[in-house]
């Protein structure tokens, strides 16, 4: 049986339920199985909640209630929570590898041609864990060992929209032309982050992504 989380109160309107500092795929479901949880049951008072890597954040109005009581309902529905499955939604992801300024770099890094390099890019099965950063900043984990290389040593500015990023573990799909550190081996035009959506988002926590080589 996995261990009990960790309950931490961020200020006066929210709570932490930790579940451990290993990050893991693991660790990682039960965070998004009590967000789901949360979801379908919210307790009185909730405002939001913010999955993270091994984390859950309750946002809750303290006028309303009190962290004690928010921490107690969302234990009670992960005793619940912990014993469902749910299949996650996978999405296919198209790839440029023509548009991607540091293919050449990390083929030198780890040693492999560029084509070896997409062809384990695209082997790999990538879960989002998290977003963090920037809006529809979804953070994947999955990326081959073979292909895991240190960030840059700087930030690099110029960068468009749908970049796909790898640096360690970590892949992303860019939302905004932002800086960043992470190395560029490819492109892709599906639309990630729309405002106009429904649901702007394109991905949810748990979601399993894979690439696939589009045509130039």
């Amino acid at each position: 049986m996995a261990p009990a989380p960790a309950v931490r109160p961020i200020g006066e309107s929210a709570v932490l339920i930790d579940f451990g500092g290993e990050i893991s795929v693991a660790t990682n479901e039960r965070v998004v199985a009590l967000d789901r949880a949360l979801a379908a049951a919210p307790p009185l008072g909730m405002v939001e909640t913010v999955p993270a890597y091994v984390a859950l954040m309750i946002v809750f109005d303290p006028l309303v209630t009190e962290g004690d009581h928010i921490a107690a309902h969302a234990l009670t529905l992960l005793e619940t929570a912990a014993t469902e499955q749910r299949t996650p939604r996978e999405h296919v992801i198209p790839i440029r590898y023509t548009a991607a300024p540091d293919l050449e770099a990390v083929a030198t890094a780890t040693g492999l041609t560029p084509e070896e390099v997409i062809a384990r890019h695209l082997d790999g099965e990538y879960r989002v864990f998290m977003y963090g950063f920037g809006p529809g900043y979804a953070y994947l984990g999955g990326v081959p060992h073979a292909l895991q290389v240190p960030r840059k040593p700087r930030a690099e500015r110029g960068h468009p929209v749908g970049s796909v990023i790898i640096a360690g573990p970590q892949c992303l799909i860019t939302t905004l032309p932002m800086p960043t550190g992470w190395w560029v081996i490819g492109h892709t035009d599906a639309v990630i982050l729309d405002s106009v959506r429904a649901q702007p988002f394109l991905f949810d926590p748990g979601d399993v992504i894979r690439f696939r080589r589009a045509e130039n």
